[in-house]
């Protein structure tokens, strides 16, 4: 297995995958990252060219965990140099990064995936081979995926402990838009808003702390994710911008925001007691298998064990 990029998710799927018995072995652009994760016993390299041409010669499954706007470039080298290999990401847009992908002519052997994990830190001493256990980790069903690859990267999500959730693009960019992306942009106004109170700072306990954590985020990842998905994360925003304005009006009124509040208790609640269903009837590669893993993966079911795949003994 190849990674692209050693911060904080491809590290940690580099450590993960290592922990799990995988050959791995990695890129990173940076001098620095490449010699820490040579110090910790990895084998990584800065040169581009010999990591894609060790991955072709092996037939490694890349994973692309590289900034979105590195991927144009990254899928350059990767069609000049490995353009047969089994190909995923770990970037938490999927509809851009696949038509970046269609782009490159490399779609054909592409699967997108992304775990829905991290932290406020970056950079390869952030990452932690625990990273996604039990983290659920979206793997595209999309009508072009081929169930060969599809198989290996639900293998390398499963390795890594996480869950595994089935989704076509859109669908995941428009709740990722709405639990992450949003999370982000209202995470820096809440701490910009407090930033303009001169006591706020003094009197901030929890409250501040877990509402604005993601804030810590390097702000060019930030940009990033919300840019890259921009069409569904305006409309979340526009969501969230009716609800509070719609909470002011009352405030400004005198009447009170019972609506608001009592919405998102009751949404938080239904969050808290969701139930995740195992998906354990649908054989990968027979027919409609991406359709019906799309549907159990919108209905909140989770692959946890690997699925069976159509003509294997196994």
């Amino acid at each position: 297995m190849c990674v692209l990029g050693l911060g904080l998710i491809g590290g940690s799927v580099m450590r993960a995958a290592k922990a799990a018995g995988r050959e791995v072995f990695g890129y990173n652009r940076s001098v620095d990252g490449v010699e820490a994760a040579r110090f910790d016993g990895y084998d990584a390299t800065h040169s581009v060219t010999d990591v894609l041409k060790r991955a072709a010669e092996t037939d490694a499954l890349i994973v692309l965990a590289v900034p979105v706007p590195a991927l144009s470039t990254m899928l350059g080298h990767i069609g000049d140099a490995a353009p047969r290999c089994a190909l995923t990401d770990v970037t938490s847009v999927k509809a851009a990064v696949l038509h970046t992908v269609q782009d490159h002519g490399l779609a054909e052997r592409f699967v997108g995936g992304h775990p829905m994990a991290g932290t406020a830190h970056s950079g390869w001493a952030a990452s932690d081979r625990r990273m996604f256990v039990g983290a659920p980790w979206v793997i595209s069903v999309d009508d072009h995926v081929d169930p060969g690859v599809w198989v290996q990267v639900m293998h390398l999500a499963l390795d890594c402990g996480a869950v595994v959730v089935p989704a076509r693009s859109d669908e995941h960019d428009a709740a990722a838009a709405a639990i992450s992306h949003l999370p982000h942009l209202l995470a820096e106004a809440l701490a910009a808003t407090a930033g303009d109170v001169p006591l706020a700072f003094a009197l901030a306990a929890g409250s501040f702390r877990d509402g604005t954590r993601v804030a810590a985020t390097a702000p060019d990842l930030v940009r990033a994710m919300c840019e890259a998905n921009s069409e569904q994360l305006r409309g979340a925003l526009d969501r969230a911008i009716d609800l509070l304005s719609s909470a002011r009006e009352h405030l400004a009124a005198g009447q009170p925001v019972t609506d608001l509040v009592e919405a998102g208790h009751a949404a938080r609640m239904r969050y808290d007691s969701f139930d995740r269903p195992e998906i354990m009837t649908v054989t990968v590669g027979a027919e409609n298998w991406r359709d019906e893993l799309a549907a159990a993966g919108r209905a909140g079911g989770v692959i946890r064990s690997a699925l069976p795949v159509l003509g294997s003994r196994g």
